[in-house]
């Protein structure tokens, strides 16, 4: 019984492991959807008389004209609000991509290189000037070191995230299987809670 009872208990550590790792990433989930709610990108045309700021998404948070970007032709005013706009944009949805990666680059996302590799063939811009540009743009994330992340203690947790109300499991059941076997069901039996 003690080779089954140390197989069980490595099992559930293992498990402990892995909904720590889950946690992690749920709070870097929240860390990133504030980044990203936060995230703008401004753009100028060349004589700066148009600027633009996109935001998440490519959403259009502003968009500012001076006198000078009054007094062109219409077909000159639309040309470099177009091409501002697709500028400011574009940069957004790389700083997006950084965000992303930032914060779940562990899972084997790599949008920044999706990102970039799309944006160079649409704009005929080499993809190397689009990473140095990122580079630029992009603010870098503060590391936390590993003596200072949160430890949680899972053993009075229930799968589902609740605090285990103390009550004993129910027997096991009579029939077959091991003992360890349905010491796990009875772990994930949600109906005990």
């Amino acid at each position: 019984m003690s080779a089954e009872f140390d197989r069980l208990v490595a099992e559930f550590e293992k498990f402990q492991s892995k909904m720590k790792h889950v946690d992690q990433q749920m709070a870097g989930v929240a860390d990133m959807q504030s980044e990203l709610a936060e995230l703008e990108a401004t753009a100028s045309n060349a004589d700066r008389s148009v600027t633009v700021v996109a935001g998440p998404g490519g959403a259009i948070k502003d968009l500012q004209l001076t006198d000078k970007a009054m007094n062109q032709p219409p077909q000159a005013l639309a040309a470099a609000i177009k091409s501002t706009l697709s500028e400011a944009v574009a940069e957004a949805a790389r700083k997006q991509a950084g965000i992303v990666d930032n914060h779940m680059g562990g899972m084997g996302i790599n949008a920044t290189d999706q990102v970039i590799e799309t944006q160079a063939e649409a704009f005929g811009i080499p993809a190397e000037e689009l990473r140095q540009r990122m580079a630029e743009e992009q603010p870098v994330r503060k590391e936390v070191p590993v003596e200072e992340e949160y430890q949680e203690d899972y053993s009075r947790q229930s799968v589902f995230g609740e605090e285990d109300d103390g009550r004993a499991a129910p027997p096991p059941a009579s029939g077959g299987g091991s003992a360890g076997d349905e010491f796990l069901k009875n772990l994930f039996d949600e109906d005990d809670r």
